[in-house]
C-alpha cells in the first residue's frame, strides 16, 4: 500500500500505489485546466450574486475542477481522525475528492465495523458519468461506498440521509446553505462540515456565514490557511 508522494511531503493517504498514481494524475489535470478558466469577476471563486445560476453553469458545466491536493490530503486525514463513516458531499463534479472521501470511509469502517457510504450530489449527468468511470479505476471499495445522486441537490438530499459525520461543501456558494440545512437534521454532535475557498469567494458565502455564525446556531467555524482557504466548520446542536 503506497502512502506517501514523497520524502518531504508525506500523503496520509493509504491506498494501493495505483490509486495513489490515479489521484496524482487527476490533480495534475484539474490545475491545468483551472490555470485556463478567466472566470468574469476575480472574487467569483464558487459564485458570487454577481453571477447568475446559467452564467455559471455555462462557464463551469465542463470544467473539470478538482479540490486541490493539499486540502483533500488534510481532508482524508481529518474523516480518519474523526472515524466519519457516514459522509456528503456536496458538488461531486468528476469525482476525484470522492475517491478520498471512500477510501477514508471505507478505513474507518474497517478499523470499527460497520459500512461507509458517501453520498455524493452532481447536477450535470456528464460529469457523473465520468466521475463514475474514476472511481471505478480507483479499485475495490470506492464505487461501492458511493451513492451518487445526479439532478438538484436541494431534491436529492430530501430524503434517505444516515446520521452525517461530515459534510463536504465544494459547490456554487449559493448552494452551499441549502445543502447544509438539509444535512443538518441528520448531522451528529461533533460532525465536520469543510467549505472550500471561503477567501477568494467570501462574499457568495455570505449566507452561510452568517447562518453559522448566528447566536446559538450550534455551530463553530475557522479558516484553515489552505490556498483561498478552507473553512473547517464543526456542529454541536443546541441543549
Amino acid at each position: 500500500m503506497a502512502t506517501t508522494n514523497d520524502s518531504a511531503h508525506p500523503n496520509p493517504v493509504t491506498a494501493p500505489q495505483a490509486t495513489i498514481d490515479l489521484l496524482k494524475r487527476l490533480h495534475v489535470q484539474s490545475e491545468e485546466q483551472e490555470a485556463n478558466i478567466r472566470l468574469p469577476d476575480k472574487n467569483i471563486g464558487f459564485g458570487t450574486n454577481e453571477v447568475t445560476v446559467g452564467d455559471f453553469k455555462t462557464i463551469m458545466s465542463d470544467k473539470f475542477i478538482a479540490l486541490d491536493e493539499d486540502k483533500c490530503q488534510f481532508m482524508y486525514q481529518l474523516i480518519r481522525a474523526t472515524g466519519a463513516k457516514n459522509i456528503v458531499e456536496a458538488g461531486t463534479s468528476f469525482g476525484v475528492s470522492t475517491i478520498y472521501l471512500a477510501l477514508a470511509a471505507n478505513a474507518n469502517a474497517a478499523d470499527v465495523g460497520g459500512k461507509a457510504i458517501v453520498i455524493g450530489t452532481e447536477h450535470e449527468p456528464e460529469k457523473a458519468e465520468r466521475a463514475k468511470r474514476y472511481w471505478a479505476e480507483a479499485g475495490a471499495g470506492v464505487s461501492e461506498a458511493i451513492d451518487l445522486r445526479v439532478g438538484d441537490l436541494q431534491e436529492t438530499l430530501k430524503t434517505n440521509l444516515p446520521t452525517v459525520d461530515f459534510l463536504l461543501l465544494d459547490i456554487w456558494t449559493p448552494m452551499a446553505l441549502p445543502a447544509l440545512k438539509l444535512c443538518q437534521p441528520h448531522m451528529r454532535p461533533g460532525a465536520v462540515i469543510l467549505a472550500d475557498n471561503p477567501i477568494r469567494s467570501a462574499e457568495g458565502y455570505q449566507e452561510l456565514w452568517a447562518y453559522i455564525r448566528a447566536p446559538g446556531s450550534g455551530f463553530q467555524s475557522l479558516c484553515v490557511p489552505y490556498s483561498h482557504g478552507l473553512e473547517m466548520i464543526v456542529y454541536y446542536p443546541p441543549k
